[in-house]
């Protein structure tokens, strides 16, 4: 905060005890101007969330004889000019380098590449590059906020995708939530890219937009919002079955949540041998016998619930040994879990607000997970599309099959190992250097 006061030095001392007294921590204060008529005085200090910065400037300015003249975030500054940058992997010196990289030497490479196009992702940025789609409809949490909005989280998963994997990743903001638009947008780019990763499209049209796109397209079609958070779940759910003793072909869970993600989580749990599974929505209990559901729900339900369990989620919760959530904030009260077979395992992974509260949680479950980094057991899709990619385009991979995604799985559990192991350390973390190679490996040599 920048703040103008009266000309007097105790001002600074009354402002940094407001500040400390609402929960901020003041890091530093600096007098950057002082004369006869005012101060101004650089605040420096960290807060909680938004929220708790708005508080912490209300303090201040509450203060006899202060005005905040402006504050900055450093989370917005650091988004100033936007978060990637496209540069050269060529030298660009003198005229000779010219005509190599430009005119004409370049006509050669194109000639070459009309002729033998299998060549085109050996000589141009295609082998190394992901389109990363979306049509703003939903973003994160916050919903459908529209393509612009959306275009710092896809500069963001940009620059995961260099940061853990080294792949050159560029954001493209579809102005168009328009099934067909956007499937013909996405086949008309595709010739200047290896792979395309969905990301925050609604559902149910992500689903169709997905299979329409793998059947027309040569290259790897991931729905990250799906499989990316499918593979983790898995991983994280192999380990948590290791810390409780139980096998995944003998439990029965419940899934709340019929969305894009709750959808692949049930896929791939299935694929992994789960064989009991009841998934919860704003129907209830999905339930094959139930002819009232929507297409794509009666679709899950029919591969689901083989009890035909009907009901709200404290009846599907009844006996259940894992229950992951994928859904809205405050679904699951935590006494529910007491109803849950012996040793437990609760995934509440709706972001930024859980299910239920971890801490919560923590008191009935054996083992919990959610998707925030300030409770142990992290689900984060980082953790898998970069070695995913990286291992599709290596390969030359045309498509993203069930297979890869449960080889990923098992590559990103294994890398925790025996010693290591245990209900608050399931899943390793984003940063862990063999989580990118393990995965790129097991895509790339399964």
């Amino acid at each position: 905060m920048r703040l103008h006061t009266a000309p007097d030095h105790g001002v600074v001392g009354r402002v940094a005890t407001a500040i400390s007294e609402v929960g901020g921590i003041v890091t530093g204060i600096d007098v950057a101007e002082s004369s006869h008529e005012r101060l101004v005085v650089d605040v420096t200090c960290s807060a909680a969330d938004a929220e708790h910065a708005e508080r912490l400037q209300a303090a201040a300015a509450a203060q006899p004889g202060v005005t905040v003249h402006k504050t900055s975030d450093r989370v917005f500054l650091l988004h100033i000019g936007g978060k990637i940058e496209v540069s050269s992997k060529v030298p660009l010196r003198n005229r000779d380098d010219l005509s190599m990289a430009y005119t004409p030497g370049v006509g050669r490479v194109s000639l070459a590449l009309a002729e033998h196009p299998e060549d085109v992702r050996r000589l141009t940025v295609k082998g190394n590059s992901v389109a990363v789609v979306t049509d703003g409809s939903a973003v994160l949490g916050l919903g459908n906020i529209g393509p612009g909005a959306a275009l710092p989280v896809m500069e963001g998963k940009a620059a995961l995708f260099k940061r853990f994997a080294d792949i050159d990743a560029w954001p493209i903001c579809l102005d168009s939530q328009d099934t067909d638009e956007i499937v013909r947008a996405v086949q008309l780019i595709a010739p200047g890219f290896g792979g395309i990763n969905l990301e925050d499209i609604a559902a149910p049209r992500c689903f169709e937009i997905e299979r329409r796109l793998r059947e027309t397209l040569d290259i790897p079609v991931f729905h990250d919002d799906q499989h990316g958070t499918a593979i983790v779940v898995l991983a994280a759910l192999t380990n948590a079955m290791r810390v409780v003793g139980k096998e995944l072909g003998s439990v029965r869970a419940v899934v709340a949540g019929a969305g894009a993600a709750g959808t692949a989580i049930v896929t791939l749990m299935i694929a992994a041998g789960v064989t009991d599974v009841v998934v919860f929505d704003k129907e209830g209990c999905l339930s094959a016998d139930d002819e009232t559901l929507p297409p794509a729900k009666a679709q899950l339900a029919a591969a689901t619930n083989p009890r035909r369990v009907r009901g709200d989620l404290r009846a599907a919760l009844d006996g259940a040994d894992v229950f992951i959530g994928v859904s809205a904030p405050g679904v699951l009260q935590a006494e529910w879990i007491a109803d849950m077979a012996e040793q437990p395992v609760v995934f509440a992974l709706a972001n930024p607000d859980p299910e239920v509260d971890p801490a919560d949680a923590a008191r009935y479950a054996a083992v919990v997970a959610s998707g925030r980094s300030d409770y142990p057991n992290q689900i984060n899709n980082v953790l898998a599309f970069p070695g995913v990619f990286r291992g599709l385009l290596d390969a030359r991979a045309t498509d993203v099959s069930v297979d890869m995604m449960l080889r990923a799985a098992a590559a990103i559990a294994g890398v925790v190992t025996d010693d290591q192991l245990n209900p608050d350390f399931i899943i390793p973390s984003v940063f862990h250097p063999d989580v990118p190679t393990a995965v790129a490996t097991a895509i790339r040599e399964g």
